[in-house]
């Protein structure tokens, strides 16, 4: 009990820098920025790379033929969509415990791309399930815990806009982030608790994959580009959201005034 405690310590001065910096704006909207510059070119070219070798060059599924290709947009939204709701529960939680402001503008910034990513998790869902299942829409336990996320993720937009005193907001949003968590868990085990028509998990971590290497090896790829793509969104909206709150400091001025000199 005691080496846990001592371990406690230690992991908390090392990381005490690391949260130093993330709490200052202007180095937040500058580290952000130079990840930017080269993790757009990167997620363009994973996007490109995937789509065109799942798309085009994966071969037919020998049941469903080529309609499973949604797939290769359907799994990656969804598989993001959740775990932009870990990130912004975790941000909801440090922003309750260590009253962090970045936290705040994280858990805001992950709404909306959240939402939208759980939005085309649910569209392209029903385009594959069409020629699937003969329905666009089925109120299978997995789809309708989907639905949840995204209203959960819209609550969290709302919440913002329903609020004047923004920190009241912040709080209210984090304690519903951290509430919602209950649903992540129901979204993974949903095709194992109930009869669901969704077949279950073809990629595992422990264990070997149902699905064949021909196939399983774009659909990574375009996981992993949805993954960039999801981590770009939140980003900028970090910095849009950034500069709305900080418009009136001196950093934001400076970077202005430097702005339109380089355009001049």
């Amino acid at each position: 009990m005691f080496v846990r405690r001592i371990a406690r310590c230690i992991i908390a001065v090392a990381m005490w820098p690391i949260f130093h910096k993330f709490g200052s704006p202007p180095w937040l909207y500058a580290i952000s920025g130079a990840i930017l510059r080269w993790m757009l070119p990167v997620t363009l070219i994973l996007l490109v790379i995937g789509a065109v070798w799942g798309l085009m060059f994966s071969p037919a599924d020998f049941r469903q033929g080529n309609s499973y290709r949604i797939m290769y947009i359907h799994v990656p939204a969804a598989v993001v969509a959740l775990a932009g709701y870990y990130v912004m529960a975790l941000a909801g939680a440090i922003n309750l415990i260590w009253r962090m402001k970045m936290a705040d503008v994280a858990m805001k910034a992950a709404a909306p791309v959240g939402a939208a990513f759980t939005f085309l998790a649910l569209f392209s869902g029903a385009v594959w399930g069409k020629p699937t299942w003969g329905a666009w829409w089925v109120w299978d336990a997995r789809v309708t815990s989907m639905l949840i996320l995204l209203f959960l993720y819209l609550g969290v937009v709302a919440l913002y806009e329903a609020f004047d005193n923004k920190e009241a907001a912040g709080k209210a949003c984090a304690v519903l982030s951290l509430v919602g968590m209950v649903n992540i868990p129901i979204i993974y085990k949903s095709v194992d608790w109930w009869y669901s028509l969704h077949q279950p998990a073809s990629i595992k971590l422990t264990g070997e994959s149902t699905i064949d290497p021909s196939m399983l090896y774009p659909l990574l790829l375009m996981i992993a580009a949805f993954y960039a793509l999801f981590t770009c969104c939140l980003l900028l909206n970090m910095r849009v959201e950034l500069l709305r709150r900080e418009s009136r400091t001196h950093w934001v001025g400076s970077l202005a005034k430097r702005e339109c000199s380089d355009v001049l």
